[in-house]
């Protein structure tokens, strides 16, 4: 199952719908992020994704994260439920949810404008060195999950 692309304009709108369709009073369908936290936890990854925010976790870490999960984190096949976050993406505090969700709008549109050249062998924080295509599994397989989580 190919996953749509986030260098696609249509593709990134439909998931931009998807994001339009959340509201503050969304509920999941499991874990424990409300959904405010949820949309700063993806914006997050997208800031990391574009350089904006360059927190990396421990090196030991970062091995056992590239040595035993980046097929997984890269490939299509989608997150289960309730899977461990990395502390770096805990969100703890209650964020101002029109606010984030409009970063995180903004922040796939810069992602998308950047093109698959941009991101062919650039290197990932945690995983290294990623094609385009994983880059792009990646981040749509993370918000998908999200998305998916919240009912949207």
């Amino acid at each position: 199952m190919a996953y749509p692309d986030l260098f696609s304009p249509s593709d990134v709108q439909q998931l931009i719908q998807r994001i339009e369709m959340l509201t503050p009073s969304t509920q999941g369908l499991w874990g424990k992020m409300n959904v405010a936290q949820m949309v700063k936890h993806c914006t997050i990854s997208f800031e990391q994704a574009l350089e904006k925010n360059n927190q990396r976790p421990p090196a030991m870490m970062r091995w056992m994260l590239q040595l035993f999960f980046r097929k997984s984190m890269v490939n299509e096949v989608p997150y289960k439920q309730n899977l461990p976050t990395a502390p770096a993406f805990k969100i703890v505090d209650q964020p101002a949810f029109l606010a984030e969700q409009q970063k995180l709008k903004e922040l796939i549109l810069e992602f998308s404008a950047r093109g698959k050249q941009h991101f062919e062998g650039k290197s990932q924080l945690t995983l290294g060195k990623l094609s385009a295509l994983e880059w792009n599994n990646l981040m749509y397989k993370h918000i998908d999950h999200h998305l998916r989580q919240f009912g949207v």
